[in-house]
């Protein structure tokens, strides 16, 4: 074997414990390369087996039977059993818990074991997202289940690479986990994540061979990479997208038509051209990539820029300006732009925005706690809309820190989760993004481009839209 991969990313993570984290720099770290989850996603985003080797559904859509693949060990050296599987899923609807994910799972009503390699799964009605819901759901050991610091420090998975060190602001070492269940995997002798938040050293690092891989990169710092000797590029549209959240309990933002206004007053084009150098597209509630569910942008009457139109929604509002207001900002270079052009686009409409960039642990903090009166940030996407509308958007949903609410929205969500039939969902998630587009709780801005920059010699690596660093198990340099 090659010595380690050596990755560098822009920030330290918040936090290792997969049913609790909510930041990609906690994800990019912890998703498919330390914890896996029942299923899985391979890189054209089919839900494939995971963990489970197979399933079978009831005719009533109601039971799911996991058969769990043979020899799966957790990297603190415990065979993995059924009753791992069953203490994951509750540790996540434990209230006590506090898991972002926990309303991925409502659905679900009781979990057998039956024996060491079978669980099942008894829903209180259908439920169409539950496959999709998890593969986002790592699988822990039973012991953790009523712990919730452990796992923060010390994760303890079952993927491909298991955690030997992390030095704080410095490097997250992996190792290779020489017992793991799927046979010549992995292939690379361990990965470190270099904390590197300075893009020209992370540049000069790549470019010089400190470095292998710079992962999930904007178009700005692809644009500056693109054609340096030994390096080669892969890109794809990627289903995170950022926007801007409106704390719904803190005026003028209770005021539907003031959020209205937000909407005509942002020029997503700009965006696109200035925030992204042109690396990405103006994006509704889902993304494109999404053809079975996401309405087209052209679709929105608020998504063309209208200033004249912003100014007469505040009119009519009743709200006097200018209004002072607090925008909290995902430390991100691109989310930093945005905020930037946010500020110069609703100051022309009398909002005057104030930027707090904080360091990340206080962002997500403040953002749990629905501290902000708007904020910016890059959210992560899926491919099942239930699994963000229903967390995001439903009246105390586990990330619903907009603090909204629409009972003609919640029933929405409540049957979409439920409809089985393509065409039906389909309608229903055509209704929801009609509701949420305009005067919703969230100005949706744009999807993306991402990029990973590599080393030549690096082989096997698929860029994922989802920002998942799964095929690093099959990599190899």
């Amino acid at each position: 074997m090659a010595a380690p991969l050596e990755v560098a990313v822009e920030q330290s993570p918040s936090g290792l414990d997969p049913h609790i984290v909510t930041a990609f720099t906690s994800f990019q770290i912890i998703d498919g390369t330390i914890y896996e989850g029942l299923a899985a996603l391979d890189g054209d985003l089919n839900i494939v087996p995971g963990l489970a080797s197979k399933w079978d559904i009831s005719d009533d859509k109601k039971t799911y039977t996991f058969t769990l693949q043979d020899g799966v060990k957790f990297h603190g050296g415990a065979m993995m059993t059924s009753k791992d599987v069953a203490s994951s899923l509750n540790r996540v609807l434990a209230k006590k818990t506090g898991s972002p994910l926990a309303s991925r799972l409502a659905a679900v009503e009781r979990i057998d074991t039956p024996d060491d390699k079978t669980v099942v799964i008894h829903l209180s009605a259908p439920s169409a997202p539950l496959l999709s819901s998890l593969t986002t759901i790592a699988i822990v050991p039973a012991k953790y289940e009523n712990d919730t610091e452990t796992l923060q420090r010390k994760p303890d998975g079952t993927g491909p690479f298991k955690m030997i060190e992390w030095q704080p602001d410095v490097a997250i070492k992996l190792a290779p986990n020489t017992d793991y269940w799927q046979k010549g995997l992995p292939k690379l002798d361990g990965v470190n994540f270099n904390i590197v938040p300075e893009a020209t050293t992370r540049h000069v690092g790549l470019t010089s061979g400190q470095y292998q891989m710079l992962p999930n990169i904007d178009g700005v710092t692809a644009q500056q990479l693109q054609g340096q000797p030994g390096v080669k590029m892969e890109e794809a549209l990627e289903l995170a997208y950022s926007l801007i959240g409106m704390n719904v309990t803190r005026p003028p933002f209770d005021n539907p038509k003031v959020r209205e206004a937000i909407n005509y007053a942002v020029n997503r084009g700009d965006i696109v051209a200035a925030a992204l150098f042109g690396a990405g597209v103006p994006g509704g509630p889902l993304s494109p990539a999404l053809t079975n569910f996401a309405t087209p942008v052209g679709d929105f009457a608020c998504f063309k820029p209208d200033v004249a139109k912003a100014k007469a929604l505040m009119a009519e509002s009743g709200i006097a300006t200018p209004v002072n207001a607090r925008l909290l900002v995902l430390p991100r270079d691109s989310t930093k732009a945005i905020a930037q052009i946010l500020q110069q686009e609703l100051a022309a409409i009398g909002i005057n925005l104030t930027l707090d960039i904080p360091e990340i642990g206080q962002f997500v903090q403040n953002w749990k706690n629905s501290d902000f009166d708007l904020f910016v940030s890059l959210n992560a996407g899926t491919i099942e809309p239930d699994d963000y509308f229903y967390r995001t958007f439903r009246t105390g949903g586990s990330t619903n820190v907009f603090k909204y609410s629409n009972k003609k929205l919640d029933a929405l969500l409540d049957k979409g989760r439920e409809e089985t039939d393509v065409e039906s969902r389909k309608k229903i998630y055509t209704d929801v993004q009609s509701i949420l587009a305009c005067d919703g709780p969230a100005s949706f801005l744009t999807y993306g481009k991402i990029y990973t920059a590599m080393n030549e010699k690096v082989k096997g690596y698929k860029i994922n839209p989802n920002r998942s660093l799964r095929t690093l198990r099959s990599t190899s340099q």
